[in-house]
């Protein structure tokens, strides 16, 4: 029964989570899984340097988080070399695509994204009423040019592109992504998530100019410096666009532990250097096992790889089921035609082992 207070917006969205916790589903199977291969988290962690800082930070937990997010957004500002003003930090990408929706979004708006690309931007989309216009990848890899011809014709307030790309792992150049940015229509954001930026190489990711008003770029300690579980990322554009977010971004949403946890991680280059070592190592592994049972790995530049399976949706659907029933947790891309794939992500050595074990049982489960 719906409650006769919301409104009627909220009233007319399904009650849905876009990704079941693993721990959820290891409370379903009454068992807890193996090998943990399905989140895109770093199975290494953190920094131990980080690690000891959010430690130390425990003790001041009875403290308020510190509403400029200082010394972390001067830090980052110096790391990139642009002013700390066209930064903005928040509770993960996901918290910032939320503000930034809720800034440039009203009802009946239009919003471009790509068909199967990552879900949670189009959730914040439909909580304000967009509507959403979604365009076909291009192969395994995002279309900008049909993005763009789309944003034009619908007249988008704002159009998504992830390079690297969840949950293809594909990824565009920086020249074809700044002709991207160069190219968005009058009236018009583009939003470009690299969530994934450190682990693809630098020739993909282009220049950053905070006078350019067509783009803000999200980033995030989630992925390469392994600390999903702080719930902290950051935007970079103009500083007039980022001064948007302090209209209504939750001041005291980025907590100290994971202030403290962002900065110590971001100074440690030198354990980032082996964390992404150990992700190519890592990729190769998959791409082997996905080869040694005759299917195709795609060539990643995120930290999984994703895997045809040569079949369609369901047989992809039924091999994931396979997998988590015998303990190993992967997930797959939603929509066709990459739905014929599934993704998993680099874990631990010990996990790929497992999953080099159990791939070819869970394939003879579904033959």
């Amino acid at each position: 029964m719906t409650d006769t207070r919301l409104t009627p917006l909220a009233a007319a969205l399904p009650s849905t989570i876009p990704f079941v916790a693993p721990e959820t589903m290891e409370a379903g199977r009454g068992a807890p899984f193996d090998a943990r291969l399905g989140a895109n988290e770093l199975s290494f962690g953190p920094s131990p340097k980080a690690t000891a800082a959010m430690q130390t930070a425990l003790n001041g937990i009875w403290k308020y988080g510190i509403p400029e997010n200082e010394p972390l957004r001067s830090a980052l500002a110096a790391r990139i070399n642009v002013a700390p003003e066209a930064i903005t930090i928040g509770e993960g990408i996901d918290g910032l695509l939320g503000i930034l929706v809720r800034l440039y979004v009203g009802a009946g708006d239009a919003v471009v994204t790509s068909d199967g690309s990552y879900p949670t931007f189009n959730y914040h989309v439909a909580g304000v009423g967009g509507v959403l216009h979604k365009v076909p990848y291009k192969g395994d890899f995002e279309d900008p040019e049909a993005l763009i011809a789309k944003a034009t014709e619908v007249g988008a307030k704002l159009v998504y592109l992830s390079n690297p790309n969840n949950p293809m792992g594909t990824v565009h150049s920086a020249d074809v992504v700044q002709a991207m940015i160069d190219a968005v229509p009058d009236g018009c954001l583009m939003v470009l998530d690299e969530a994934y930026t450190e682990f693809a190489a630098d020739s993909t990711a282009p220049k950053i100019d905070t006078t350019n008003t067509n783009v803000i770029r999200f980033r995030t300690f989630s992925k390469a410096y392994g600390l999903a579980g702080a719930r902290i990322g950051y935007g970079i554009s103009d500083p007039e666009i980022i001064s948007g977010f302090d209209k209504i971004r939750n001041h005291f949403g980025v907590n100290r532990i994971a202030q403290a946890g962002a900065l110590a991680a971001l100074h440690d280059s030198a354990y980032l250097s082996v964390t992404l070592e150990k992700v190519d190592q890592g990729r190769a592994r998959i791409a082997q096992i996905a080869r040694d049972n005759s299917l195709t790995p795609l060539a990643s530049s995120a930290n999984f790889v994703t895997i045809d399976c040569g079949r369609d949706g369901d047989f992809a659907r039924a091999l994931v089921a396979a997998l988590n029933t015998r303990g190993v947790f992967v997930r797959m891309p939603g929509a066709a035609p990459m739905d014929r794939c599934i993704r998993v992500s680099v874990g631990l050595p010990a996990e790929l082992d497992i999953l080099a074990e159990r791939l070819p049982l869970a394939l003879g489960d579904i033959s």
